[in-house]
């Protein structure tokens, strides 16, 4: 998230990812090919209708076919073709079917779709961003750098000595820009020493420029053994000194954080002010979590177990990948650490310094927001900047509010006022109801368009988070009356849109597309709620 000049880590992370915007990473220059992310594939699509026949074949197979079928439509030469990624069944009927572009092999950057067939065998919507032209637009390669050098370039950019948590990567990928592609390799350093970063590198293959960087905190992290034992029931005082019950196991003598009751588990543990993860499996002598230094991590176990909760009860969804994955937080993360951040596996927390912010585990909006980014990761995979950063941003946002909102937890349209700034009343990082209150935009025409903030992530979102507010409570907003659906509706719109019909780089455009359609499968294409949604639009100025 942002909050006035405040650089935290909250973004993708509530910071990293996180809550706040990671420092110590420039974006690309004003004249990197980046700044056009969005529109640098060609046209973005949004097809709905009969697209095909009914069929008997399987989803996958209607959809390359569809694709063989229109490549004239997209410019495609034989050298391009599409990897199926999942399929998985619809709720509402039929299958759900996601792909990545290859050109010669291999894969294009950014360039993903997703498809929905339904029971009949009909292509019903294609939606995503498919790279045309790159048979003339590719740059020839003949003599490419290799990963080792690659990782070199991306490594001597960064200018200090990381502590690697994970080994450097480098991929082979074609990235494309308006006038041209040229392969690259998409290098990945990910490390949380000296400071937490999941860093993303694009360096032209064969002249060792670097085209595109930005940090995505994402991938991170190691999983410790659940340990066998007696489930029971414990408490413990949170942040804010409230009263809590905490699912807890019993083994050998000694109350561990694990609960095995959600999923495959939920699982918190103590950093012990260093800077790794996870830590020790928090542990107590009585079950009664009551000591000052037991709240960050009664908060933490408790909203992950909560947030748990309003995904599967809301949404049938198990966990964050949808497949159970254990929720694992790791809290008392360095010294003083003003950020939380969701690392690609866990959970991670910091206490704050007391003055900007105190324990971040102590908001349940904070804690949602952060795993909300994680059901991001597993289903639509947003690229962490410009537009489709900011919807990023936008969609933990909206669902860190309705976990509050589903929980009855003193519910409201701020984000972070529990946490933030606790000798100074009313305030929050940002605001779905008024984000021009903390300086962020709540129309198109007054965007940020310039590159920091991975152009804009934190501070774009308020567009879509003000939409988002319109769509549930309405309003009116920029001279267009917009009638309120209600928070349940309006997240179960959200929650289609970003895990059937986004795609990694869906923009504002795209995402008004996919949540109106969303709004047409749950409600019926004349229905007031497609109607809302259409007017929540135009009142922030996307069409």
């Amino acid at each position: 998230m942002k909050k006035k000049v405040v650089s935290l880590s909250l973004t993708a992370s509530l910071a990293l990812s996180g809550l706040v915007a990671a420092t110590g990473f420039a974006a690309p220059s004003s004249d990197s090919s980046a700044k056009n992310y969005t529109k640098s594939h060609g046209a973005p699509e949004f097809v709905a209708g009969k697209l095909t026949n009914p069929s008997q074949k399987a989803a996958k197979d209607i959809v390359l076919g569809y694709l063989k079928a229109s490549k004239g439509n997209y410019n495609l030469s034989t050298n391009d073709s599409f990897a199926v990624t999942s399929q998985e069944a619809d709720k509402l009927g039929g299958d759900v079917v996601r792909l990545q572009q290859t050109h010669q092999g291999v894969p294009v950057w950014g360039a993903t779709q997703v498809a929905r067939v339904d029971e009949a065998g009909v292509l019903q919507v294609f939606s995503g961003t498919i790279s045309k032209g790159l048979g003339e637009k590719l740059v020839k390669a003949s003599n490419k750098k290799s990963q080792r050098d690659a990782i070199a370039v991306a490594e001597n950019d960064l200018g200090f000595k990381a502590d690697y948590e994970v080994d450097p990567s480098a991929e082979l990928v074609v990235y494309p820009t308006e006038d041209q592609a040229v392969f690259a390799y998409h290098v990945t350093l990910n490390f949380l020493s000296p400071e937490p970063g999941n860093y993303q590198y694009f360096v032209n293959a064969v002249t060792g420029e670097i085209i595109n960087k930005y940090n995505a905190l994402h991938t991170a992290g190691k999983n410790n053994p659940s340990l066998n034992g007696s489930d029971t029931v414990g408490s413990g005082v949170g942040v804010l000194g409230d009263t809590k019950t905490l699912n807890t196991l019993l083994s050998n003598g000694s109350y561990y954080l694990q609960d095995n009751t959600r999923g495959n588990g939920v699982f918190t543990y103590d950093a012990k002010n260093r800077q790794r993860t996870p830590g020790s499996l928090w542990v107590d002598a009585d079950n009664n979590l009551n000591a000052a230094y037991d709240g960050a991590a009664v908060d933490a176990h408790y909203y992950a177990g909560l947030t748990y909760d309003y995904y599967k009860n809301t949404f049938g969804r198990n966990s964050y990948d949808n497949n159970g994955a254990a929720l694992r937080s790791t809290v008392h993360y360095g010294r003083s650490y003003n950020n939380a951040f969701w690392n690609g596996q866990q959970m991670v927390y910091g206490d704050g310094d007391g003055t900007t912010f105190i324990p971040l585990s102590g908001g349940l909006d904070v804690v949602a927001h952060e795993l909300t980014h994680a059901v991001t990761d597993f289903s639509s995979d947003l690229v962490y900047q410009y537009e489709s950063g900011a919807l990023n941003e936008a969609i933990s946002d909206i669902f860190g509010t309705l976990a509050e909102f589903h929980d009855n937890n003193d519910p409201d349209f701020e984000i972070g006022e529990d946490i933030y700034t606790p000798k100074t009343a009313g305030d929050a990082l940002r605001s779905m109801s008024d984000p021009t209150k903390y300086g962020d935009p709540d129309h198109y025409s007054v965007r940020y368009t310039g590159t920091s903030d991975n152009g804009g992530v934190h501070i774009n979102s308020g567009i879509i988070n003000k939409a988002a507010y319109l769509l549930s409570q309405g309003g009116s907003h920029y001279g267009v009356s917009v009638p309120g659906v209600g928070t349940d509706k309006m997240g179960a719109i959200f929650y289609r849109a970003n895990t059937v019909y986004f795609t990694s780089s869906t923009n504002f455009s795209q995402a008004r597309a996919g949540v109106v359609q969303a709004a047409k499968d749950l409600y019926g294409s004349t229905s007031p709620e497609v109607d809302a949604v259409n007017k929540a639009f135009d009142a922030v100025g996307i069409y």
